[in-house]
């Protein structure tokens, strides 16, 4: 049988009573006797509450169950490591823990507790526990606890709970991908096109508007100039975005914002990526539009009437105009001709 940490046991000592609102770790006591004039761990543990005199719950580190026995020292250390966890208020009621040491996971669990106690008598209600992946130990202490998983990134996971129990108006996970189409057409009405090498379009033969996804913290028209450097090389100036498409269940059951934006080119040699890129070139707009792709499916014709529209002059779309709010920089985009008529 494994060895019992005092942890371990401070954690099951205390889990019955950390569910009480009036739990108070202040006025812990512990019974314990003497054995050979050193004293050990009693068989039980005496845990005092403001509504009820005394708590009593069994330990019984000096049976079978527990092996080798644990000192009463030993646990008296571990319930001096007990603290609140350490946390920050958010501005909706609730409290944000962020852990960044390692930590045992049954002192990890008794500071859960004892912290989901005092914020509840505290009035809090949404939990959030941000875990770096060294940490992945504690999820499922804290799951134990009543946490749930709310999002993930590459280095982080986070979870939450909602202590007063129910229907909860925590907000969900990010629930859209933001991707963009690039249109960009030379002076010869010649529109820079792709094969993809990967993903629904391997194999197929089809040429394609440079598409690709909107990074974390990056503008739309940022993001299409880059998407364009990188699969073709050239380099090109962002005009407008022209369209956007909004679609569900795209990607891991999220929805997809796509933005067609208009893109001016400054360089003409094309470089295709070779990671991604099967080809690239400059087609003829009338070879374009002509591929069954094209004149098959309804939104790509519908956005190639777009882009004809805007080359003609019988369409404006929307150019981004720079804003700040809350102090950070960002993009309004905006009928500007409009605007100003």
């Amino acid at each position: 049988m494994a060895a019992s940490s005092p942890f371990t046991i401070l954690s099951t000592a205390l889990s019955s009573c950390c569910s009480s609102p009036a739990f108070d770790l202040s006025r812990i006591s512990f019974a314990f006797h003497f054995h050979n004039h050193s004293p050990v761990l009693s068989s039980r543990a005496r845990f005092s509450t403001v509504s009820r005199p005394t708590v009593s719950t069994n330990v019984r580190c000096l049976s079978n169950s527990v092996n080798p026995p644990v000192a009463m020292e030993q646990v008296v250390a571990a319930l001096e490591q007990v603290k609140l966890l350490t946390s920050v208020n958010d501005q909706h009621g609730g409290v944000i823990v962020e852990l960044s040491e390692p930590i045992d996971p049954g002192l990890f669990a008794s500071m859960l507790r004892l912290s989901i106690s005092e914020w509840r008598k505290l009035g809090k209600k949404g939990v959030w526990i941000k875990l770096p992946i060294e940490l992945c130990s504690l999820v499922e202490v804290a799951v134990r606890e009543g946490f749930w998983y709310h999002h993930a990134e590459p280095t982080y996971l986070m979870l939450v709970s909602w202590l007063p129990g129910g229907v909860h108006p925590l907000p969900p996970n990010a629930s859209h991908r933001v991707s963009v189409g690039a249109f960009v057409m030379n002076e010869n009405r010649e529109v820079l096109v792709v094969q993809e090498n990967s993903g629904v379009f391997r194999g197929t033969g089809i040429w394609k508007f440079p598409t690709g996804v909107v990074e974390e913290g990056e503008d739309l028209c940022t993001a299409v100039v880059r998407e364009v450097k990188e699969e073709t090389a050239i380099d090109a100036e962002f005009m407008e975005i022209l369209a956007f498409r909004q679609s569900h269940k795209a990607y891991f059951e999220k929805s997809d914002l796509f933005f067609l934006c208009m893109l001016r080119p400054i360089s003409f040699d094309v470089q295709r990526q070779e990671a991604e890129i099967e080809a690239a070139k400059w087609m003829p707009w009338d070879e374009y539009v002509a591929q069954p792709f094209v004149q098959n499916t309804g939104f790509v014709k519908h956005i190639s009437d777009i882009c004809l529209a805007k080359v003609d002059g019988d369409y404006t779309g929307f150019s981004a105009i720079p804003t700040s709010s809350g102090g950070q920089m960002g993009c309004v985009y905006q009928n500007a001709q409009g605007l100003r008529r």
